[in-house]
């Protein structure tokens, strides 16, 4: 942990003009990231708000041109994060111009208590929940939002900055963000397939593992990729990319280490 004394209180002076809730907690969580956060992917100290609320993104690093977006709710963060249209955001993960994600968690008293980063490298399609459309009385009637499976993403792509207002060490977070990007697979769905596997290894409660242990999975896998006949192949071919990327360390025939 960090010894640096951040200022977690957001700023309620900079919203005075602003009636709707919600255009509040933007502009005070965006303002709050803009003056406290460095780039957790290079280190650089600052990173820049976005004018005019760019589609994708809201802060850019000018130093390795990563962007990022943020997502901020007060209280529990929950399984789920509300997001926007369903079809934009599928064709955000599935191109190249995907953002990393900040996950803010703020109090009542308007502080910020969680800050995660989600790496861009763990999007893919099924952690996008589609929502029904609204109803034809609605004001934009017809239309489709989407979900964020938070929970679902595996805890290598979650990558804590400030929990429970103690602020994780820079080195640390940089160095989870970099070992994040071995894990980048332009294909969506082979991207897919290695963060599933990577997924069913976490949920295993020992360190050390067995291909048996993996293969109990192998039903789960199978509803999930129905057009593949070859499942058990494919987790061990996940289970070498996961061992050459540094996740896991291959023991004995048939047997595995996590890497923690």
């Amino acid at each position: 942990m960090g010894t640096f004394l951040m200022n977690y209180n957001f700023n309620i002076e900079i919203v005075n003009n602003y009636k709707s809730n919600a255009q509040k907690i933007r502009v005070m969580s965006e303002d709050w990231v803009a003056h406290n956060m460095y780039c957790p992917m290079c280190g650089n100290p600052h990173i820049s708000s976005i004018a005019n609320n760019a589609p994708v993104a809201d802060f850019l690093c000018k130093c390795c041109g990563e962007v990022f977006e943020l997502k901020s709710k007060r209280g529990n963060m929950g399984n789920k994060i509300a997001d926007g249209a369903y079809h934009t955001m599928m064709e955000r993960i599935t191109g190249k111009n995907n953002p990393n994600l900040f996950v803010m968690q703020y109090s009542n008293d308007l502080q910020v208590v969680n800050l995660t980063l989600v790496s861009k490298f763990f999007f893919v399609p099924s952690i996008i929940e589609k929502r029904k459309p609204l109803s034809a009385t609605a004001k934009r009637a017809g239309w489709i939002g989407c979900n964020i499976l938070y929970s679902d993403i595996p805890k290598q792509g979650r990558i804590t900055i400030i929990n429970n207002q103690k602020l994780y060490s820079r080195k640390m977070v940089i160095e989870e963000c970099l070992k994040s990007k071995n894990l980048h697979i332009e294909n969506i769905e082979k991207r897919g397939w290695l963060l599933d596997v990577l997924s069913c290894i976490n949920d295993i409660d020992s360190v050390e593992f067995s291909l048996q242990d993996i293969y109990e999975y192998t039903e789960i896998l199978r509803q999930k990729y129905t057009n593949n006949n070859n499942v058990e192949s494919k987790i061990r071919q996940q289970l070498q990319i996961l061992r050459d990327k540094g996740f896991i360390e291959f023991l004995s025939r048939g047997y595995y280490r996590k890497m923690l």
